[in-house]
């Protein structure tokens, strides 16, 4: 069975087609990270609409990412097997029904299982589009800038999320979230049919179906676990239980890859210090970019008053300054090689974050310029570090190579959420000094402090002062687990020389 239209198949390779093919995948890519945080204005119109509880409310949210980091890895080698064609198009569809689903969803339940089949169409399609670049841009140059306009889009999506829901809520109803993603769907089907590279599968390559269950089983524990982590309080059994889970699961599956003659995920790609440095960086930039989204909006929402819309475009400064350094790293790449852009990156992003602490205790537009630098640093750095990926791995290990990328992502930004939330909780508990007589409860969180202040400036005061500095302590934690990157990157770098990107010439 072949995906593309056979007519097609025989038309010449030509850069006309090739940029193309990368606008659908670049389509298709920005629907997954922008349907990762367009949730988070639009979320109280949900909770209001459809009734949701609490718990309903944190996994309509929740739902997407977990499942999604679940099935990553096994659906990247998945398409090694079948061709990552026929996932790309797959994936659009189970996408694009999920969606119209998802619009239409009658209760909070129903848009809780939609949102869960959201993110099986996300973990089936995401892989391919990296894969696909590696199969369509077969020159080192051109895929090193493909590479670098894939990795704008997952930052310029995360970033337009917030955005783009609370511009949608202004005029239409909460259901328009999700069907904007439908004619985007349908228009990189038609692009996919007409200018889609041949469908290359390779039914030799076996894959394990256990080995895709314990990642699954693993992943999705450990997921659990660091969000567990973000509940106030956290419940005890899941804490144990989640890790326990995680760790048995991650055992066998190691131990089994080290058993299979065609495994799910070789280990030993991981001794390429370019391959390793690459999977790092991506990391740490989903957790810097994560956290400053996540703090950075609750603050000025909380504390400053904006609107989500005003939130949405302060964070936005960061996709910004990302947007021109991605590009540019990826056109340059071929003559600085990867310690400067990708360790150089991360020591960008670090002078930003600190720059945007100043600019918070001092003026305004100091903060802003911080985090458009930042936003310069990260985009250099992930789309380099995509490039670091997949350009050490062998061709016929694409989906392999995609999938431990997209992990990658997804754990730095659930990570980031889940640690940086539940710091924020605690430091701002430990540091409230509410006035005397004081609801006990508003020494719990802000929100709460408010809804029991009661009109009570003084106890709305010491609440906003002890956010502020829970704030700057999430920022200067940020900025810490930046420096750690920059000397990790760095030091597996160390003897990557200019003008050096891939190491497996061997195996292309």
């Amino acid at each position: 069975m072949r995906v593309s239209h056979p007519c097609i198949e025989k038309a010449p390779d030509t850069a006309a087609r090739r940029w193309s093919m990368l606008a659908t995948i670049a389509a298709g890519l920005l629907l997954i990270t922008l349907d990762n945080s367009i949730l988070y204005t639009a979320l109280p119109t949900l909770t209001t609409e459809l009734g949701a509880s609490g718990t309903q409310s944190l996994w309509i949210v929740n739902a997407y990412p977990v499942v999604m980091a679940g099935l990553l890895l096994g659906s990247g080698t998945l398409g090694d097997r079948v061709g990552h064609v026929r996932m790309f198009v797959v994936g659009l569809i189970v996408f694009g029904l999920a969606s119209l689903a998802a619009a239409f969803s009658p209760t909070a339940w129903a848009l809780i299982a939609t949102r869960a089949l959201l993110a099986v169409g996300a973990a089936i399609m995401m892989p391919a589009t990296l894969a696909l670049i590696r199969v369509t841009f077969t020159r080192e140059r051109e895929r090193n800038i493909a590479i670098a306009v894939w990795g704008s889009m997952a930052v310029v999506g995360g970033a337009l999320g917030p955005i783009v829901g609370g511009a949608l809520l202004e005029f239409f109803w909460w259901g328009s979230v999700f069907l904007i993603n439908v004619p985007v769907v349908v228009a990189a089907l038609v692009a996919t049919a007409l200018i889609g590279p041949r469908n290359d599968p390779d039914p030799a390559k076996r894959w394990d179906l256990l080995s895709s269950v314990q990642a699954m089983v693993g992943l999705v524990a450990a997921v659990l676990a660091i969000k567990e982590l973000a509940h106030t309080p956290p419940s005890g059994v899941v804490l144990v239980a989640a890790p326990l889970v995680a760790a048995v699961s991650f055992v066998l599956f190691a131990r089994r890859q080290r058993r299979l003659a065609d495994p799910l995920l070789d280990f030993a790609i991981f001794c390429n210090p370019a391959f390793s440095s690459g999977v790092l960086a991506a990391g740490f930039a989903m957790f810097t970019m994560g956290g400053l989204q996540l703090v950075t909006t609750q603050r000025y929402q909380l504390v400053a008053g904006f609107t989500p819309m005003e939130a949405g475009f302060l964070v936005a400064a960061v996709a910004a300054g990302s947007l021109p350094t991605a590009l540019l790293g990826g056109a340059f790449l071929h003559r600085t090689g990867l310690l400067p852009l990708v360790t150089g990156g991360l020591a960008g992003a670090l002078a930003g974050v600190v720059m945007a602490i100043a600019g918070f205790q001092w003026s305004f537009a100091v903060l802003v310029v911080g985090l458009v630098l930042t936003g310069g640093g990260l985009g250099a750095a992930m789309s380099v570090a995509s490039a670091a990926i997949v350009g050490n791995a062998p061709r016929n290990r694409a989906g392999m190579a995609s999938s431990v990328e997209e992990v990658s992502y997804e754990f730095g930004n659930l990570s980031a959420v889940a640690l940086l939330g539940s710091l924020l909780t605690v430091v701002y508990a430990a540091a409230v000094d509410l006035p005397a007589g004081a609801p006990g409860r508003a020494g719990l969180s802000l929100a709460d402090a408010r809804a029991a202040a009661g009109g009570d400036a003084a106890v709305v005061g010491a609440a906003n002062a002890a956010f502020d500095t829970a704030y700057l302590v999430v920022m200067v934690v940020v900025a810490a687990f930046l420096a750690v990157g920059v000397a990790v990157t760095g030091f597996l770098l160390r003897r990557h020389g200019p003008g050096t990107v891939s190491q497996l010439h061997a195996d292309h």
